[in-house]
């Protein structure tokens, strides 16, 4: 028993690993279920807990090889408490072992040579905590001045113009600047997606899959509350708040409406007729696991190749909206080949109306310099850019 944790929140650990084990749920639903049934932790037993039920998760592999083969929860967390998986030697360790994926992730891995270890690295620290500064109600300087004024300090984004960097973990939720919709919780990946659009003053856009319309919020801010942003979803619920998200961000031109499916017969009054369409497709999320370490764990080969399919029919489906020398971008937050680039191929090749366009000279038009690889989609890793995994492709419509 590790004398650092007491022996109640060693108990409660290996109670919240053994059901997070069992992969049925997403992990920090799990742990927010266990929570609320759990009422006398106090704040910082819960984030003892939770730091170390998510440690095991990052590095899932190392510490199985530590706490030995069949292995139970309490063995597992053993070997995380005691630091018993940093003394493993790498070199009796496979790939997939050293950097703590599934054995069919790692064989699919999109980095090779140092490279592929140190990406899967940087995908096991936690993610900081970006905000978008609203620009239809304030400016990123007098935000950050704002917030520092209330102690809590923040950097300017790396990359996009209105993201701010969260130091340390304050209290946010409450802030007045977050109550009145000056300021909106979005990785600046995620932001560079949304200026990636281009969308300009009066323009017709869709957001096709919009969930609970963070990048719709942007959209409209962009476009100066001119114009209108259409936010489309299946899910009516994900999409419930959002009229009033945008009533606080001071926004009248965004209309959500829940879809049936891609399909909907009411998307037919806007075919031909959009300036710009923006898919960020439904996905794996795998370029999320600085947040969601479980999803590595959760899913398989065969899961890809079901989004794959999906992602195909939605693409085809916003495309028919896009207007003669019109935009549509198409993303996910995923680093994987069979969810982009071979989704975009073959969308193309189905469609020569379409051509790529490529998203870093986008970007830079927009002030936006990010490294240019050369290849004509957006890349974003946590290791080269400091943000989530995403990737996009920009396409355009021949007029």
């Amino acid at each position: 028993m590790n004398a650092a944790m007491p022996a109640a929140l060693h108990q409660h650990t290996i109670r919240l690993l053994a059901q997070l084990l069992q992969f049925a749920h997403p992990a920090d639903a799990t742990v927010q279920q266990y929570f609320r049934k759990n009422t006398a932790l106090g704040s910082r037993d819960r984030a003892r807990v939770a730091d170390a039920v998510f440690g095991c998760l990052r590095h899932l592999r190392r510490v199985r090889c530590a706490a030995g083969a069949g292995a139970d929860a309490a063995a597992l967390v053993e070997a995380w408490v005691s630091g018993a998986w940093q003394a493993l030697d790498p070199a009796a360790l496979t790939l997939a072992e050293r950097a703590d994926l599934p054995d069919w992730l790692a064989a699919r891995w999109p980095w090779a040579g140092d490279e592929a270890g140190a990406v899967a690295e940087a995908f096991k620290h936690g993610a900081p905590l970006d905000l978008r500064v609203n620009i239809a109600k304030a400016k990123r300087d007098a935000v950050q001045a704002a917030l520092a004024a209330a102690g809590i300090e923040t950097v300017a984004g790396r990359w996009a113009p209105n993201a701010l960097r969260v130091l340390g973990k304050p209290a946010l939720q409450r802030h007045p600047l977050m109550v009145d919709g000056s300021i909106e919780v979005q990785d600046e990946g995620s932001q560079l997606l949304g200026h990636l659009l281009g969308a300009r003053r009066g323009e017709q856009i869709v957001d096709f899959c919009a969930g609970a319309g963070g990048k719709s919020l942007q959209i409209g801010a962009q476009m100066r509350n001119s114009g209108r942003v259409h936010a489309f979803d299946v899910s009516a619920g994900r999409l419930s708040e959002l009229a009033q998200r945008a009533k606080r961000a001071g926004l009248a031109n965004i209309q959500p409406m829940a879809l049936r499916d891609e399909q909907d017969p009411r998307l037919s009054r806007l075919a031909g007729k959009v300036d710009r369409v923006l898919v960020d497709a439904p996905c794996s999320g795998l370029g999320t696991l600085r947040r969601n370490p479980d999803l590595k764990w959760r899913q398989g080969p065969e899961q890809l190749a079901e989004k794959a399919v999906l992602q195909g029919a939605i693409l085809t489906a916003a495309s028919r909206l896009v207007k003669p020398g019109g935009v549509l971008v198409y993303a996910t937050c995923s680093m994987m080949a069979e969810e982009n680039e071979a989704v975009v191929d073959a969308f193309v090749a189905e469609h020569p109306e379409f051509s790529l366009e490529p998203a870093v000279p986008a970007l830079a038009k927009q002030g936006i310099a990010l490294p240019d690889s050369g290849a004509p989609s957006l890349r974003l890793d946590p290791l080269h850019h400091d943000t989530d995994g995403f990737f996009a492709a920009r396409l355009v419509r021949c007029a």
